[in-house]
């Protein structure tokens, strides 16, 4: 549970890392650090605004949005204590639920009836469909390392001792995460979230609408949604301690501010990629983890 609480609390911080490390590159002082929890802070405080046209689904998606990736956060063990529900399969459920999430933020989208948002709708769920493969394929490497379909396995699997010259399936792995990471949660090359140009909008035109509590729990569900699929990363990369606890805890927290620094000064030598070359950069995502399966079957088991 102390996983839990920390991803609870920090995930806002995240963001701001990122954004002061994009201040930081290009020479600005940027807004503060936890500018996102006065962002939250402030709309809670406001009222929400509906079309007439709308119907529940609008008001369901940023629901169902946050409440998919908490529960999705809840099959995923974090520095390495265990997870609140473990199950077999629930690496399976841990995909679904985030695709969840993205359904009913596409369809709060779709009902407002606006073309505008039906554009970036659209965008996402073709950009999405290229990215499952490699969320997929990256998970199986996982899998079938650890002859299971659990987290909790998958975790205990892992050959820290030997992991990069005796397994380089773990390096497409991460490879694939991160191209995973950057498209799951809007970041350059894929999206631009600060972007609000709309030839090139993708998430950001799909919640223009909403207002007050609602945005605020878009925004708080997307920095869940990074801190969960950073650690997925995190454990694939650093040696979490197997005891879990407070030491556990130091390594996880460690890693996902080393990611969200990672992710900002990315974002900083990296232009947005062409609406038409995105494609190509989620299939080289899914090639590479494809690479590092085959690797895997073909040397055998670690």
């Amino acid at each position: 549970m102390l996983g839990l609480a920390l991803e609870l609390a920090l995930a806002p911080l995240l963001l701001g890392v990122i954004t002061r490390t994009k201040s930081w590159v290009s020479g600005r002082s940027g807004p503060p650090l936890l500018q996102l929890y006065f962002d939250l802070q402030k709309l809670l405080r406001k009222g929400a605004v509906y079309s007439r046209t709308t119907t529940w689904i609008f008001r369901a998606g940023p629901i169902i949005s946050l409440a998919s990736v908490l529960t999705a956060s809840l099959v995923l063990p974090l520095g390495a204590s265990s997870s609140p529900m473990s199950f077999s399969g629930d690496v399976i459920v841990f995909a679904y639920l985030l695709a969840l999430g993205r359904f009913f933020t596409m369809a709060a989208a779709l009902d407002t009836g606006s073309s505008f948002e039906g554009m970036g709708a659209s965008r996402e769920a073709a950009f999405s469909a290229l990215t499952e493969p490699a969320l997929f394929l990256g998970l199986a490497i996982l899998c079938v390392s650890a002859r299971s379909v659990t987290f909790a396995d998958v975790w205990r699997s892992l050959p820290w001792s030997t992991w990069g010259a005796a397994h380089p399936a773990y390096l497409a792995v991460a490879a694939a995460l991160f191209a995973v990471l950057l498209a799951e949660n809007a970041r350059i090359p894929v999206d631009d979230p600060a972007t609000h140009l709309e030839l090139t909008m993708i998430h950001e035109v799909m919640v223009l609408d909403h207002s007050g509590p609602d945005l605020a729990l878009i925004l708080y569900a997307g920095a869940v949604k990074f801190f969960v699929i950073g650690a997925l990363l995190v454990h694939v990369l650093l040696p979490v301690p197997a005891q879990g606890g407070l030491p556990g805890a130091l390594v996880m927290v460690t890693g996902e501010l080393a990611l969200a620094i990672l992710v900002g000064i990315t974002e900083s030598v990296m232009a947005r990629l062409r609406l038409i070359r995105v494609p190509q950069f989620l299939i080289g995502a899914t090639a590479i983890a494809a690479l590092g399966l085959a690797v895997l079957l073909y040397r055998g088991q670690p």
